[in-house]
């Protein structure tokens, strides 16, 4: 059960997103959970939406593009579910950013429950909590599809950056079209399945995103804050970072070109991640 201080915005009300009042189907209310509202209202926000089951790759690109957006006074805007809607509001967080979920269901009970402390952290930092669903609704399957109209109506863009051919991320790539949204998407792997969705909607259309400036290009800022550049603590760390920075990401590859003798590597390897300077994706995989 949520603690939190649930806010009721009816849509006429002055403190209403002016976004949502535009789009088609508005929501008549807004239930919010929130210590900054209107600082998030003022402030430039994407929608960050994809797959549940995330690769290795979906995962790095993610986290990175969100904590960048983050970085740069973004706000994240999410759907806090498993898979990149996690990932997303954590890498925000994570960079010290603002970061929003819309849920489907009412703000008393948080879904997915694992989801809870998530939830929370957010609204600590200064993000928010909302959902067009009183009190005691439940997360109702049919309520995730509406929900995303909400997800995408609030933000400026969307970005897509893992789904299937038949992820239901795409009913978010639908609804950020009819309501005049920017569909941005991150290209992947022709040979990946957890691809196709992303690659199609390129072709259809969607403006690739192969770093965070092709974020900012759209959202009309003329350039974010230049992200500190990654240091080791010394020449050994420095080497796995440089190659993690280069583009490399399987362990058995960097300890290789690293050319450091095993124990050396996994001492380093461990203390980058101890100090949140490399994060772990799974699988023996790495990314800054």
């Amino acid at each position: 059960m949520w603690k939190g201080t649930i806010t009721t915005i009816q849509s006429k009300a002055e403190d209403f997103p002016e976004a949502l009042r535009q789009i088609p189907q508005p929501p008549r209310q807004l239930h919010i959970i929130s210590n900054n509202w209107h600082d998030l209202l003022a402030r430039p926000k994407v929608a960050i939406v994809g797959s549940r089951k995330l690769t290795a790759y979906g995962k790095a690109v993610t986290a990175q593009l969100a904590a960048a957006l983050a970085r740069a006074g973004v706000v994240v805007v999410s759907g806090l579910a498993i898979g990149v809607d996690g990932v997303a509001h954590r890498a925000a967080l994570e960079a010290g950013g603002l970061t929003l979920a819309v849920l489907a269901g009412g703000l008393d009970h948080i879904h997915p429950s694992s989801h809870q402390q998530l939830a929370e952290h957010m609204v600590r930092q200064g993000g928010a909590l909302l959902s067009e669903y009183n009190v005691g609704v439940p997360a109702y399957p049919s309520n995730f599809v509406e929900r995303n109209r909400l997800v995408s109506g609030i933000s400026s863009a969307i970005l897509i950056t893992e789904a299937a051919e038949k992820s239901g991320t795409l009913h978010t790539a639908r609804f950020a079209l009819e309501q005049g949204r920017e569909v941005l998407t991150v290209p992947g792997n022709i040979l990946s399945p957890q691809s196709a969705g992303t690659n199609h909607l390129i072709k259809t259309g969607a403006t690739p995103v192969t770093s965070v400036d092709d974020i900012f290009h759209v959202l009309g800022i003329r350039a974010g804050p230049q992200k500190q550049a990654v240091q080791g603590a010394n020449a050994i760390e420095q080497t796995i970072i440089d190659l993690l920075a280069g583009g490399e990401d399987e362990g058995a590859v960097l300890l290789e070109r690293s050319g450091l003798e095993v124990q050396l590597f996994n001492q380093a390897l461990t203390m980058l991640e101890i100090t949140g300077k490399i994060r772990a994706l799974g699988a023996n995989r790495w990314s800054l």
